[in-house]
């Protein structure tokens, strides 16, 4: 494994990204510049736990998109731990894209799917 801008190998600095969900997401982020594995990890950190931050406003779901966000923290914890790098649906593929051209990507690119035409 690689050692990152932190000084800790890529899959500890990423499994850290998923600790405390967008907020570690968006700190890893800004430290690391250079490590795509990190970076991809941050970046489906933070539209995943964004996700689940905010369906857990919503009342009668928010107990199991809680529950559901921490179970899912852990398994991506454990998983990037061991070098893995697991793509989620939607958020890994625009995470993916984002972490190859970081800042090159705009947030339209993860709506190509609104474009398509209705039939």
């Amino acid at each position: 494994m690689e050692k990152t801008s932190t000084g800790l190998s890529e899959n500890v600095t990423g499994s850290l990204c998923y600790c405390l969900g967008w907020i570690t997401g968006i700190v890893f982020l800004l430290i690391e510049r250079k490590n795509k594995f990190v970076r991809f990890h941050a970046f489906q950190s933070i539209l995943v736990f964004s996700a689940v931050t905010f369906l857990s406003r919503i009342p009668f779901v928010d107990g199991l998109v809680s529950v559901l966000g921490i179970i899912l923290a852990m398994v991506m914890i454990f998983t990037t731990a061991q070098g893995k790098k697991y793509k989620l649906p939607w958020a890994g593929n625009l995470a993916e894209k984002w972490a190859g051209w970081a800042g090159a990507a705009s947030f339209n690119d993860g709506l190509e799917f609104l474009k398509a035409p209705l039939s």
